[in-house]
Order: C-alpha cells, then structure tokens, then sequence
C-alpha cells in the first residue's frame, strides 16, 4: 500500500484542517474605512467546492486566491499575486513565493495555455477533490441561471441599478435577493436579506441615463434605477452597509463578505441600463 501523508500534513483529503485551530480573538479598528475582517476569510469555489480564500484587491473588489503559496518559478508571470497588510496585490513582491488566483486552477472552468506542469497537477489534484465531494454528496455545484426571456428580464433586472444617497450602484443580484453580509454567532454568513418585510422599501422609477461631460451620448434617454432617496437616512446607510435590520442595530458584529455594490458607470455598464420599469411592464401585460 502506498502510504498516506493525511496525517504527516495536518490535513483531510478536501484540504481542510483535522485539528480546530485556536481561535484568535479579533478587532477592527475605530478608523477603519471597512468592517471586514482582512483575515480568516475562508470559503469553497460555488463550481468546483475547493478550498479559496478571499482578498480585496487595490481596487476594492473581491479576488479567491488559492489557499496555499507557489513557488514564483512554477506560476506564470500574469498570473503571481501577494497578499500585503489583508489586500491583495497582483505580481510578485520579490520574493520567491506567489499566490495564484482560483480561477486560472478551477477544474470546472477552461484550462489557460500557459499553465506549468506543476498548475497542471495541482488543477488535476483538485478535478480529483472535486469528484470525491460529489460522490459523497457534500457538494452540490451551482447551476447556471435558466435563460430568461426578454420580458421577464426586464421585469426583474437581474442587476438593477440602485440609487442610495443620491448615488447609484449596481447591485450584483436582484433587489429581493441582496443578502446581509454581516457573521452570525455560529461564524456564518446572515441568510436574511436586506429588503426586509415590515420596513419601507424604495421605488422603481425612470430617471436621466446621464454621462459625465466630455463623453458620447448614451443611446437610452432614461433607465429604470431602484430609488432608495425616499427612505430616511439610517434606513439608506443600512442598504448601503448591506445589512438586516437585526446586525444593523448591532454594530459590532463583523461582516462575513464584502459589500457586492459597483458605483455606476452608465458608459461601462450600459448592457444593464433598461429602459421600463418592472411596474411599467406588468401593468401593460394587466391590461392585454
């Protein structure tokens, strides 16, 4: 039999710890310009169930890094990342270890052409990890969303813009589906959404799809934009933290993930400016 390195590593065959490590007790500090906890943020990829971790990167948005360090000599040059002070930074930092984002070894996903042949037996050790997850049940992969028709997409925008504090943001899932990112006592991500029942809502309304001076005119006069602008304002800074009613009354909880809102570009997301508003369209199929 060829002998067994779970026990000489630490380590189950799916790459999680056999033994609970010792929790540390962690703040974030007063000035903090974010809530979220830049450590022991793990998770697993929603197609394949291997082992990530989430950083944020210089540009505010979220990247899944391969949980274990590279040698810098095995990763391509496009493809080295470093984690300095909780945040993420592409390329190396001089040193002869990198990280690796997810995706270039996700086995779900294409496979790149430059891979090495130590990416191409590390993506080939977790096609394998991701096999024995669904033979043994504990992983289900995300399925893709149904193909909507086009009415229906532009009854329920599946990214809708939303204008909180007289800003505007794009959500990254539909207004009913914006789940709190805020860490429940058993160290879980709070399953209740932000739109909760009982609490004054926003509106759907039409308003100007304006460009920044100085660039071309947008092809749509006005675009459907989810108006938070009537709600008082505690209610608007709790759209904006993405939080439920119930963490938001408590500000030490720690968030779980960061906030999924994009500022709102209309020249760089023009593909989810929609014309009509939800309301508009059901009152015209009410009528027919």
């Amino acid at each position: 039999m060829c002998p067994t390195t779970t026990a000489s590593s630490g380590r189950h065959w799916d790459g999680s710890p056999t033994t609970a490590r010792h929790l540390r007790a962690l703040r974030i500090a007063a000035d903090s310009p974010s809530r979220l906890l830049r450590t022991a943020q793990p998770g697993r990829c929603r197609a394949c169930g291997n082992r990530i971790d989430w950083y944020t990167r210089t540009d505010h948005r979220s990247i899944s890094l391969h949980p274990a360090e590279l040698h810098t000599a095995t990763v391509p040059a496009g493809s080295c990342w470093h984690v300095e002070a909780g945040i993420a930074h592409p390329g190396s930092d001089g040193t002869s270890w990198c990280r690796i984002p997810h995706l270039a070894l996700c086995p779900r996903g294409d496979a790149p052409a430059e891979l090495t042949p130590r990416l191409t037996e590390l993506r080939r050790h977790l096609a394998l990890s991701t096999r024995r997850l669904l033979d043994s049940g504990t992983f289900s992969p995300t399925a893709d969303p149904p193909t909507r028709a086009l009415d229906v997409a532009a009854c329920r925008p599946a990214r809708p813009v939303v204008q909180i504090l007289y800003g505007r943001y794009l959500a990254a899932q539909p207004v009913e589906d914006i789940r709190c990112i805020a860490q429940t006592r058993r160290r879980e991500r709070c399953p209740h959404p932000v739109l909760a029942p009982g609490l004054p809502a926003g509106r759907w309304t039409l308003m100007p799809a304006t460009a920044a001076r100085g660039q071309l005119a947008l092809p749509a006069a006005d675009m459907a934009v989810y108006s938070l602008s009537s709600l008082p304002y505690a209610e608007q800074l709790r759209w904006r933290a993405q939080r439920c009613p119930a963490h938001a009354a408590a500000p030490a909880a720690a968030d779980l993930a960061l906030a999924d809102w994009e500022v709102f570009d209309p020249l760089v997301h023009h593909q989810h400016i929609h014309p009509r508003t939800p309301t508009a369209v059901r009152r015209r199929r009410g009528r027919s």
